[in-house]
Order: C-alpha cells, then sequence, then structure tokens
C-alpha cells in the first residue's frame, strides 16, 4: 500500500508513465516581450528508462528539468510523477517532491565547502527527522555506491571534479527518489573523468533508476535508451535508440 492507495504490481508500473508532461509551457517576459522557453512540450517517460535531452542553447533543456523537479512552475501545462500531478501542489508539498520524489545533479557540484563528503550528505535528510546514526548510515551507503566511501572525511576542496561530482550525485540519492535529473553533469570534467561519471549513471539505471540527463555530446546520448531533442522550446524528435543502449 502508498500513501495514494495501492500499490500496483511489476507490469503495471512498467505500463502507467512515472513521469508525464502535458502541453508543459513556460513563458518569461522580457521587456515588452514574451519568450517561451517552452512550447507546449508533452512526453512521457516510463520507469527505468534513462533519457537524455538535447538541443542548442536556449532551447528549453534546462527549464525543461526545472518544471520536472519542482524547482519552478509552468505557465501552463502540467507534470506528473507517479500518477500525482505536481504542478498543482502547495509549496509545502513541492518541498516533498524535491527532496523524496527528485534527486537532481548539476553542471556545477553546489556541495557545500566547509561539510565534510559525509556532512554534504547528511545535510539533504534532516528534514526526514531520522536520528543522526541513521542519517551517518545511509550517507556512507551512498558514498560506497558511488566509490568514495574512504574519502567521507574529505572536505571538496580536498577532492578532484570528478570526486565532487560523485558526492553530488551520492547526495542526489541519499533519500531515495524515484528519478535522478542531471543537467550537463560532466560539463566540467575531462573526458575521461566524465566517461566514468557516464558509466555510473548507466549502473544506476540498470539498477533501476529511472534518469533523465541534459547534455550537448552526441557520443553521451548514444549510451541512453532514448534521446529527447529540443528546440525553440518544442519537441524537434524524440528517438528511442536499439537495444545494447542505455538501461
Amino acid at each position: 500500500m502508498t500513501e495514494d492507495g495501492p500499490a500496483t504490481g511489476p507490469a503495471e508500473d512498467q505500463v502507467r508513465p512515472l513521469i508525464r508532461c502535458k502541453a508543459l509551457t513556460k513563458t518569461f517576459k522580457l521587456g515588452g516581450e514574451e519568450l517561451k522557453a517552452l512550447d507546449h512540450v508533452s512526453f512521457d517517460v516510463l520507469k527505468s528508462e534513462f533519457v537524455s535531452v538535447m538541443g542548442p542553447s536556449g532551447s528549453g533543456k534546462t527549464t525543461l528539468l526545472n518544471m520536472l523537479g519542482a524547482l519552478d512552475s509552468p505557465t501552463s501545462g502540467s507534470v506528473e510523477i507517479g500518477g500525482k500531478d505536481i504542478t498543482s501542489l502547495p509549496e509545502s508539498q513541492m518541498h516533498t517532491v524535491r527532496r523524496s520524489l527528485v534527486g537532481q545533479i548539476f553542471q556545477q557540484f553546489y556541495l557545500i565547502p566547509t561539510l565534510t563528503a559525509l556532512e554534504n550528505l547528511i545535510v539533504p535528510q534532516i528534514p526526514t527527522r531520522i536520528t543522526r546514526s541513521e542519517a551517518v548510515m545511509k550517507a556512507m551507503e551512498k558514498l560506497e555506491l558511488v566509490g568514495l566511501a574512504g574519502y567521507s572525511d574529505h572536505r571538496p576542496s580536498e577532492l578532484s571534479g570528478g570526486q565532487q561530482q560523485r558526492v553530488a550525485i551520492a547526495r542526489a540519492l541519499v533519500n531515495n527518489p524515484s528519478i535522478l535529473l542531471a543537467d550537463e553533469p560532466t560539463g566540467n570534467l575531462d573526458t575521461r573523468t566524465g566517461a566514468g561519471i557516464l558509466g555510473l549513471l548507466k549502473t544506476l539505471n540498470q539498477r533501476g533508476l529511472t534518469i533523465l540527463m541534459v547534455t550537448h555530446n552526441p557520443e553521451m546520448a548514444q549510451e541512453t535508451s532514448r534521446t529527447i531533442y529540443l528546440r525553440d522550446g518544442k519537441i524537434q524528435r524524440d528517438e528511442r535508440l536499439g537495444e545494447g543502449h542505455g538501461a
């Protein structure tokens, strides 16, 4: 049983979209003009898909991820996660979406510089009101998952760029979200380090995590199971790749 009703079986979960965007539109006012960052964008994402989002600068990629992550609200249209319309939720419940349903990683790592890797993973758990010992245990589990269990007492300045991004990924996972949103997660990394981060994301996806990743790199997109191409705020095309890619 879930909070919203009876639990669904594995087969039903695979058929029912985990994410559903309906006519998602976001308009900004610039001077006396209106700019549509997203223009009636509609698509579904199934559980355990690994979707890349590509497009030129200004095509609406980051705006889309902000809508999916409940960091911003659309001008019109809706985003459903697990059948629940998150765009109609009050702000108090939006915090729950950000904390529990969706994890986010960014091109900039946004780690707190004065805290250790372990402490950076404890901070997002504070609102869950679990004990400190439980929070430490969960944090260490996620650091081990990303290969950094031996760096728990290191501050960001003592870590390489790739290690910092792994801490950021662990932080995004610490509350066990259903969805991971990644905005140019390798943009600030060298090719070899970026390949390692992509490999980690693929492993997480193979374990069942649903991932949407914004990237400018066609080679990275080829490693996912599906690519959505945006241009001028609209879906230009939506391609599913053959078996052997992504999950």
